[in-house]
């Protein structure tokens, strides 16, 4: 399980059945895949960068991820600068995996930066909106990447954090707008991501029981939002308000 699966499955377990039992697809849109092949190439510039690989041939044709890379190494220079010879552990798209339960959940660090006194995890987003920081804490991707990290290291939950940086797209929003959210962790939070981890596995667990006997995961109220930007509207017969829920 990764965070995105289970954001999703916490925001409406029948779309989680969709989208990874059913497997029911879902086009993306032009604007979409230009986001993501704009954050593809970025992760890739940083990646290789990290690993002492040459960027030249990446940069050489797209001036404005040159650009970005450059504005990047003026707002976080700790992280693009290398000291020679340091005794800091650095690893670019570091992986991990902790099994609960039944389950593996995995996250994969675009950097991980260690010394002997703390842990720093980054994550690069390229998203068009910077969203509001008491969001993204309780999103699960902050929760298990800080939660992986702390109970796969001998690193104590206090000296661990994670940092959001976000880079527009290169045709939205200027360099100047290049923005952190960073989140600092604690025995409290492990703890209250322990709790809450063990009842969303054991729902997934029973859900699952059922989905072999013939029973659909559960849906969500009808009148959430969610429902309104949802792909699978029409199966789960969301799109008509006099419809009864399937």
């Amino acid at each position: 399980l990764s965070q995105g699966q289970l954001n999703l499955l916490e925001r409406c377990p029948r779309q989680f059945q969709h989208a990874y039992l059913d497997l029911f697809g879902s086009p993306t849109t032009a604007e979409q895949q230009e986001r993501q092949a704009w954050g593809s190439r970025f992760h890739l510039l940083i990646q290789q960068r990290e690993l002492g690989l040459p960027i030249e041939s990446l940069v050489r044709e797209d001036a404005q991820l040159q650009h970005w890379m450059n504005a990047f190494a003026t707002a976080a220079p700790e992280m693009l600068n290398v000291e020679p010879n340091s005794q800091i552990f650095r690893a670019s798209e570091h992986y991990r995996t902790l099994q609960v339960q039944d389950y593996l959940l995995s996250v994969i660090y675009d950097l991980l930066i260690a010394d002997d006194r703390q842990a720093q995890i980054f994550d690069w987003k390229t998203n068009p909106k910077l969203p509001k920081k008491t969001q993204l804490e309780k999103n699960w991707q902050t929760r298990l990447y800080l939660y992986v990290l702390a109970e796969t290291s001998d690193y104590l939950p206090e000296q661990i954090s994670m940092t959001y940086w976000y880079v527009p797209s290169a045709v939205e929003i200027p360099v100047t707008s290049l923005q952190k959210i960073q989140f600092t962790y604690s025995q409290t939070k492990h703890e209250k991501t322990t709790k809450d981890l063990q009842q969303l596995l054991n729902k997934l667990t029973y859900w699952l029981k059922c989905y072999e006997l013939g029973e659909s995961f559960p849906q969500i109220p009808a009148e959430n939002k969610n429902c309104e930007s949802c792909q699978f509207t029409t199966r789960c017969r969301r799109d008509r308000a006099d419809t009864p829920n399937s």
